[in-house]
């Protein structure tokens, strides 16, 4: 029984062994299982990386609560720890929120990192504040690019034409705070746009891209709800667009902890800069664009309390916001590229050509009359025939002619055949081919302001006044005539000075500004002292000179009341790179004056330039203002009863009063100048580098209301800075201002930046100029007049052997204003005696007739300036543009471009005349001041 028993109980005992070993068996098969399961999901479920920066850490906790309320998987990347391709990470979608400023080498890294299956996701303003190459790059690879920002809110809403099924959830549309974003028509396409004049795009997306047009995740700008709605339909749009699980060669290494991944070195080597053109570092700010397709595109919580010094800023961006204006208009021909061209775009490069031909046969006309034997010439039809501007016996000219307009005429055929590459192709050569028509061997220059900018860089490396008079005498030999010299940049003045604290450092035994009025006027040239007002430093001076890169410059360090500041109390904003003084400051207005006084009395320049004359660049919808100075704020307190450190772009009454408050303290300085100035020297002309951007954007964003001080007559001369890589651009920029009838009596004279200019391209920009209405340009900068630009500038404007003396347009607008009628009527009769005119036999002698009184009556007052004889030519004239409409109306249907030059000449002598009023009038109330004084 024993022996059975404990069979038994060992046959018992063996099934409960094997039943538990099956049951462990299977719990490893199933967790096995379930492990694979979850990995498998886990590989297909999409991974979100989020740069932060910070540009985006005001944002990071609205950030944050959004990306939790989706319940998204993500890691964070700081922006700084990113040196290359694999910095970007393994995960197949990256979201940069907010993010204005990459370097070249995170640009191309990330570029090669899409082509390598990523997707990318951004908000707000992308880049904005990067080199102008990086934009370029940020914008093919987004589709598009944040034109401007929206003044209020605006609702969003689906595009009317079109609809997109990853974009079919209510809660997508609502009211936003954001920015109009210019699409890529060739690659992207707007899935919503704004409820506002024209429905402009709010959210643009490519086949690897979702670009949403506002700060995602500013408390401010949207809700929660609506961004995240948002982000959760891009992230299901680009997870089934793509099957890679992970990117290749991207680092997994990612956190959510900001800190601790931030702490992480990360040398993984630096990345080589491409050939795209992704920025080169320069003066006010250069770039070199890039090109695919064509296109013409016009825009538009407390703080801290300050501290006296500058808080550590991240790295600047190598160039200024001047850069940033070229980007509000595209004109890109790519050759090769066979990219679609839309029917706007063929239009534009249509008329682009015309024009281009018309500017072409304009120079040619100019040089003929501008030629020593054609002053008094009484050529006959067959001499014109051989010299007019159709006929100048330029070799293949004609041929050059003739082709570019078969081209011009056949480029809308081959778009709707979709030639698209030939087309470009064809358009280049023959810009190129019409550009090496121009008369470069030829003089053809007006009686116009040729002004050039002496930088304190060319400066600084003459070294002395023996080196500094071979810089002047190559800039008289290029028939510049005006130079505005750098006399005060980053805080420093380049003489020795008895007001301000420091001379340049760089500046060794001699005086620069004695030296340069010595040079100039010996050479029959004007200068100008041009000076830095509000802008107090320069981080890029600091590493010239190897001292802290914070350093604010040598009136703030003597003076740290004078700052100014923005919101998180720092005196170099976001991006930027100096520090700037608060102009509601008395004591800072006073110091100011009192060193353009000692400039204006101790040294006999003969005007004065204000660069710099307003706020740094911001942006409210994100965030960034400025001019938080302990003065501005003590004074809108008084006035308000508000600390303007408290109030937001929401609250818009107090808003509106704080940029107005700014603006003003901008406004009343510049007549504070121009008051200083007419009381020490009469004979002064002041003149203002401003910022070609539309009215109320510029106001909004940097506080410069040029218009209130040209209309007030509180400036001589208003020099919009139009720098851009072609003449569309340029003309772009310049044509508003142009064309502005709130300037008073100020002249327009456009600036043109040297800097990456094709010599013939730069020679293009002043064609241009001069068939416009403006009394000549001004170059930047001195340092960039090569050996090929100024033998081009010695040919077409440089001084003739036989001295010419040639009027100032602001120093002699009367005599200036005949010398520009004289030319003109010269151009008509070469036409008219070549038959080139449509204008009747019965005609021709009412316009000699009419033209002989108008050049009478603007002799008489040249000769002789009083208010009788300027109504006299004033009312002369206006008949006169009158009749020539009438006279022209044939010829306009056949020459347009001549036409609208001679009428737009015209118009710069009407111009002319309404300067010379208002000196007429300053003469006579200083006469009389002088007569009561007695």
């Amino acid at each position: 029984m024993k022996n059975r028993r404990k069979i038994n109980q060992e046959n018992h005992k063996l099934p409960i062994k094997k039943i538990g070993f099956f049951i462990f068996s299977l719990q490893l098969i199933i967790l096995n299982y379930v492990n694979i399961l979850a990995a498998n999901a886990a590989a297909q479920k999409p991974v979100l990386s989020v740069v932060q920066s910070q540009e985006n850490a005001q944002h990071w906790a609205g950030i944050t609560k959004r990306l939790e309320s989706i319940g998204v998987e993500y890691c964070v990347i700081p922006l700084a720890s990113v040196k290359n391709v694999a910095d970007w990470g393994d995960r197949r979608i990256l979201f940069l929120p907010n993010i204005e400023t990459l370097t070249p080498t995170q640009a191309i890294a990330l570029e090669e990192w899409t082509s390598k299956g990523g997707n990318l996701i951004a908000s707000g303003p992308v880049g904005s504040l990067s080199t102008p190459g990086v934009r370029q790059l940020l914008k093919t690879l987004l589709g598009g690019y944040w034109g401007f920002s929206l003044q209020d809110k605006q609702p969003l809403k689906p595009p009317t034409k079109t609809t997109y099924s990853w974009v079919n959830n209510k809660g997508l549309f609502g009211s936003v705070h954001g920015g109009v974003l210019i699409p890529n028509n060739t690659t992207s396409q707007a899935v919503a746009v704004w409820n506002s004049a024209g429905n402009p795009a709010a959210v643009v997306s490519t086949e690897r891209s979702t670009l949403l047009g506002w700060r995602w995740g500013a408390n401010t700008v949207s809700t929660t709800e609506l961004d995240s709605a948002w982000l959760k339909a891009a992230l299901n749009r680009h997870s089934s667009s793509n099957n890679t699980k992970k990117i290749a060669g991207g680092s997994p290494n990612c956190s959510t902890n900001v800190a601790s991944v931030a702490s992480e070195p990360r040398s993984r080597g630096v990345g080589v800069q491409g050939s795209r053109g992704v920025g080169v570092q320069g003066g006010r700010g250069v770039g070199v664009q890039g090109g695919r397709g064509v296109g013409v595109q016009t825009s538009n919580i407390p703080s801290p309390t300050p501290s006296a010094s500058p808080a550590p800023t991240a790295s600047p961006a190598p160039q200024e916001a001047i850069d940033q204006l070229e980007q509000q208009v595209r004109w890109d021909v790519a050759p090769h590229s066979n990219a679609p061209i839309a029917a706007n775009e063929a239009i534009a490069l249509q008329q682009e050509l015309e024009n281009l031909i018309g500017r072409v046969e304009s120079a040619h006309l100019a040089a003929l009359v501008n030629d020593g034997n054609a002053y008094n010439s009484q050529s006959t039809k067959a001499e014109v025939a051989t010299s007019t501007t159709l006929l100048t016996p330029i070799p293949n000219k004609e041929q050059v002619l003739a082709q570019a307009r078969t081209i011009a005429t056949n480029i809308p055929q081959l778009i709707a055949n979709k030639n698209y590459a030939l087309a470009r192709q064809q358009w280049l050569t023959a810009r190129n081919n019409l550009w090496k028509q121009f008369p470069t061997e030829r003089r053809l220059a007006p009686a116009e302001i040729r002004a050039v900018w002496l930088d304190r860089g060319t400066i600084v490396r003459a070294g002395s006044e023996a080196e500094l008079a071979k810089i002047f005498d190559r800039l008289a030999q290029a028939g510049i005539n005006t130079i505005f010299f750098e006399t005060v940049n980053a805080g420093y003045t380049i003489y020795p000075s008895k007001v301000a604290p420091q001379q340049n450092p760089l500046i060794r035994g001699w005086n620069p500004l004695s030296s340069g009025v010595k040079l100039a006027h010996e050479r029959g040239m004007e200068i100008h002292a041009w000076v830095w007002t509000f802008a107090a430093g320069n981080q890029r001076h600091n590493q010239i000179l190897n001292i802290d890169p914070n350093y604010p410059g040598p009136v703030l360090a003597a003076h740290p009341d004078w700052a100014n500041y923005d919101q998180q109390g720092r005196m170099i904003p976001s991006g930027q790179t100096k520090p700037f003084f608060d102009p509601a400051n008395p004591e800072l207005r006073q110091y100011l004056l009192k060193l353009y006084q000692e400039i204006v009395t101790e040294y006999k320049v003969d005007g004065l330039q204000l660069d710099y004359i307003r706020y740094p660049f911001q942006d409210s919808a994100a965030g960034r203002s400025y001019g938080y100075g302990q003065a501005a704020r003590t004074q809108f307190q008084q006035l308000t009863g508000v600390d303007p450190m408290k109030i937001t772009p929401s609250q818009a009454q107090l808003w509106q009063q704080w940029t107005t408050f700014r603006t003003q303290q901008v406004d009343t300085f510049v007549k504070q100048v121009s008051q200083m100035l007419r009381q020490q020297r009469r004979d002064l002309t002041l003149s203002v580098a401003v910022f070609p951007l539309p009215e109320s954007e510029r106001i909004q964003k940097i506080q410069q209301h040029w218009e209130v001080w040209a209309r007030q007559g509180d400036v001589d001369l208003v020099i919009p800075m139009t720098y851009a890589q072609d003449t569309v651009r340029f003309q772009t920029l310049a044509k508003p201002w142009i064309a502005s009838s709130q300037l008073g009596s100020a002249l327009l004279i456009p600036g043109i930046r040297l800097l990456s200019l094709p010599t013939l391209g730069a020679f293009d920009q002043l064609q241009l100029v001069r068939d416009l209405p403006v009394s000549g340009f001004a170059l930047f900068a001195a340092e960039n007049l090569h050996n090929d630009l100024h033998r081009l500038f010695v040919n077409t404007q440089g001084k003739l052997q036989s001295a010419i003396s040639e009027p100032l347009p602001h120093r002699q607008p009367f005599q200036s204003a005949v010398a520009r009628y004289i030319n003109l009527r010269r151009e008509w009769q070469l036409i008219l005696q070549s038959d080139q005119a449509q204008i009747t036999d019965k005609t021709i002698p009412d316009f000699y007739s009419q033209a002989e009184i108008l050049q009478n009556a603007l002799t008489q007052l040249a000769t002789a300036p009083s208010a009788s004889k300027l109504v006299t030519a004033k009312a002369n004239l206006n008949r006169f543009q009158s009749l020539f409409r009438v006279w022209m109306r044939q010829q306009k249907m056949e020459n347009s471009y001549q036409i609208r030059a001679w009428e737009n000449r015209l118009t710069s002598i009407e111009r002319l005349l309404r300067y010379g009023e208002q000196q007429l009038e300053l003469s006579s109330q200083q006469n009389a001041d002088i007569a009561g004084d007695r």
